[in-house]
C-alpha cells in the first residue's frame, strides 16, 4: 500500500492527521466493548436466573395440570380453559443500553382473579385454580426470558460487530498507516539528504570556480610585470 502513496510532505499531514483520528476511534470503540461486555455479562446473568425461573414454573404448571387432570378429568380442565374471556396483552417498548436498542415488553392481563378466569368456582375444584395459577406465572416468566434473551442477543451482535471494527482498525487500517508514514518519512529524508548533497556540491564547484577565477585574475596580473623584466 505504501508504494501508492507518493512522498510529499500534504500526504504525510494528511495521514498524520489519520492515524490521529483512527487512533481516537479505535480507544473510543475499545471503551465501547469493554463496556458492552460488562453490560452483557449482567444482562446474562439476569438471563441465568430467568431461565431457572422459567424451568421451575414449566415443572410447576405441568405437575399442577396433570394433577387436575387426574382429579377432574381432561373436559373439565377444556372447559376451564375454554371459558377464558380475556386474554393477556402484550405491549412493547425500546430502551437504549450503550447504543444498542432492546426490547421491553409489558404485559398485562396475565394475572387473574378468580371471577376473571371466567369458569364458574362452584362447579371446579382448587386443583383446576392451581393449575390456572401456575400457568399463568408460567406465561409472567416466559414474557420476561423473551425480554431478556432478545437483549442479550442484540447486545452480543453489537459486541461482535464493535470487536470487527477495533481488530479492522489495529490490524488493518492503523499499520497501513503507520507504514505510510513510515515509507513517507523515509522518502523525505532521503530527498533531504540528496538535497544537502547536492547543495554541497553545488557549493564546493561554486568555490572552486571562484578560486579558479580568483587565480586566473592574480596570474593575469603577474603577466605584465615578467614582460617588464625582460625589457
Amino acid at each position: 500500500m505504501a508504494k501508492d502513496v507518493k512522498p510529499t510532505r500534504k500526504n504525510l499531514m494528511q495521514i498524520e492527521d489519520r492515524i490521529e483520528l483512527s487512533e481516537r476511534g479505535h480507544d473510543t470503540l475499545e471503551k465501547k466493548r469493554d463496556g458492552l461486555i460488562m453490560e452483557f455479562m449482567d444482562i446474562l446473568d439476569q438471563a441465568q436466573d430467568v431461565r431457572e425461573d422459567l424451568d421451575d414454573s414449566y415443572d410447576r404448571a405441568q405437575r399442577a395440570i396433570n394433577m387436575a387432570r387426574a382429579m377432574e378429568g381432561d373436559v373439565a380442565v377444556r372447559g376451564a380453559a375454554a371459558a377464558l374471556k380475556e386474554h393477556p396483552e402484550l405491549t412493547t417498548q425500546s430502551k437504549n443500553i450503550m447504543g444498542v436498542v432492546v426490547p421491553q415488553i409489558e404485559s398485562s392481563k396475565v394475572r387473574k382473579s378468580l371471577d376473571e378466569r371466567g369458569y364458574g368456582v362452584m362447579g371446579t375444584s382448587a386443583r383446576i385454580d392451581e393449575a390456572a395459577e401456575a400457568y399463568e406465572e408460567l406465561l409472567e416468566n416466559i414474557i420476561l426470558a423473551a425480554e431478556v434473551e432478545t437483549a442479550m442477543k442484540k447486545m452480543l451482535e453489537e459486541i461482535e460487530t464493535t470487536k470487527r471494527r477495533v481488530n479492522a482498525l489495529e490490524f488493518k487500517l492503523l499499520p497501513d498507516l503507520y507504514d505510510n508514514q513510515e515509507y513517507i518519512e523515509q522518502k523525505l529524508e532521503e530527498q533531504e539528504r540528496e538535497e544537502i548533497f547536492r547543495m554541497k556540491k553545488i557549493k564546493a564547484k561554486k568555490e572552486e570556480e571562484e578560486e579558479d577565477a580568483l587565480a586566473a585574475e592574480e596570474e593575469a596580473e603577474e603577466e605584465p610585470e615578467a614582460v617588464t623584466a625582460d625589457d
